[in-house]
């Protein structure tokens, strides 16, 4: 069996999602579980290069998983000739320029999203890539969340009929930083900074509705900063001018109608942090990150509106849980596995930059529609 070693860069790797869930839980693991394996018989082994702006951090990370590639030097290891791939987990402002510089390099790269800070650096972006013969990637990780890919199986199974509605509700609450620590990092409150949550959730939801749904004709939105203080991670009081919650309504094609509310301001009174509803003509799914449940019309109860009454039916009983029917993998891993795979053997992914672009379309839209207070429709884009 041959083994090929492809240097990858990591950008960004200090932070949370750089640590977490693409050094440890998606590069590492694919290490741990002998590498991806390619239709011919070759394994693609990983070899991450640790880059930040922290030397003490990176050491420490290195040592810790008994990495020797690290560095400051952005510039030098796009310079290595043992290096392929560039992965940036930045933060959104220092971004457009990395990448810029490894297209420059002639690296493949692949990046958490949002790709850009506007929809004009986005689709530079995808034609400098392309013009660069670079194969590109955007993170979309929801995809293979559990829940949406037995949401997904419902979908191309044809359960529901002809689908009228999409609802969706993600959150719960990030405290502000001051009696309790809070749970993300002081910028995705300051708009200055690239914060926010529609740039940071309305490419999630542009993925998601247009990969099960259709594609995002229209939105209209409405948006907030709620809590208009918080506290840095040096105890500093500081003024919040991103939005922190979003409400949506996206119109699809076909006449579906998606409502998403997005906030860092609610408390969870649901069964997972993210939950999709979709109504259809034949039935109805509820779906998060793991679990899927499912009513049929066939087994659709009768509800009577009657408020001088208690409740006595059991609504959530009434619904049926979608099994697994296979093992799930963590989604970072698995979009990792099929872009190492695209790289390497040319395999199909079609989560590329203009995929990417399409996302930061839409959340530049929103915020448009929440300036203008109207609805705002989602022109195509093309590369």
């Amino acid at each position: 069996m041959t083994r090929r070693s492809i240097g990858i860069i990591v950008n960004g790797v200090t932070g949370r999602m750089g640590y977490r869930q693409h050094l440890v839980r998606s590069l590492l693991a694919i290490r741990e579980s002998g590498g991806v394996t390619l239709a011919d018989g070759t394994t693609v082994w990983p070899e991450p290069v640790l880059v930040g702006r922290n030397e003490t951090k990176l050491r420490e990370i290195a040592e810790r998983h008994g990495l020797t590639e690290w560095t400051t030097d952005l510039t030098a290891a796009l310079a290595r000739d043992d290096v392929q791939i560039y992965f940036d987990a930045q933060v959104t402002q220092q971004r457009e320029k990395a990448i810029r510089q490894a297209i420059e390099a002639g690296k493949h790269i692949y990046t958490e999203k949002p790709l850009a800070e506007d929809t004009a650096a986005a689709l530079d972006l995808a034609r400098a890539a392309d013009a660069a013969g670079v194969r590109t990637g955007v993170v979309q990780d929801k995809l293979f969340l559990p829940g949406l890919r037995k949401l997904k199986r419902l979908v191309d199974g044809g359960f529901f009929g002809r689908i009228l509605s999409v609802r969706g509700e993600f959150g719960y609450w990030v405290f502000e930083g001051d009696w309790q620590p809070a749970q993300r990092p002081s910028w995705n409150y300051r708009a200055e900074d690239g914060g926010g949550i529609v740039v940071d959730m309305f490419p999630h939801w542009h993925y998601v509705l247009e990969e099960l749904f259709g594609r995002v004709r229209a939105v209209s939105c409405v948006t907030a900063t709620h809590v208009p203080e918080r506290v840095d991670e040096a105890g500093q009081v500081y003024p919040a001018t991103a939005d922190d919650a979003a409400y949506a309504v996206f119109e699809l094609d076909g006449g579906i109608i998606a409502q998403i509310n997005s906030s860092w301001n609610v408390r969870v009174y649901r069964d997972e942090l993210v939950e999709f509803q979709v109504d259809g003509t034949e039935g109805s799914a509820v779906a998060g990150l793991r679990n899927c449940r499912v009513q049929h019309r066939a087994v659709t109860p009768k509800p009577v509106w009657n408020p001088d009454l208690p409740a006595t039916e059991d609504f959530r009983a009434q619904w049926a849980e979608v099994p697994d029917n296979e093992e799930f993998d963590n989604g970072f891993k698995v979009q990792w596995e099929a872009y190492l795979r695209h790289v390497v053997a040319g395999e199909p992914f079609r989560w590329d930059f203009l995929a990417g672009a399409r996302g930061v379309q839409l959340a530049e839209l929103g915020l448009r529609s929440a300036r203008e207070g109207g609805r705002v429709e989602v022109p195509e884009l093309r590369s």
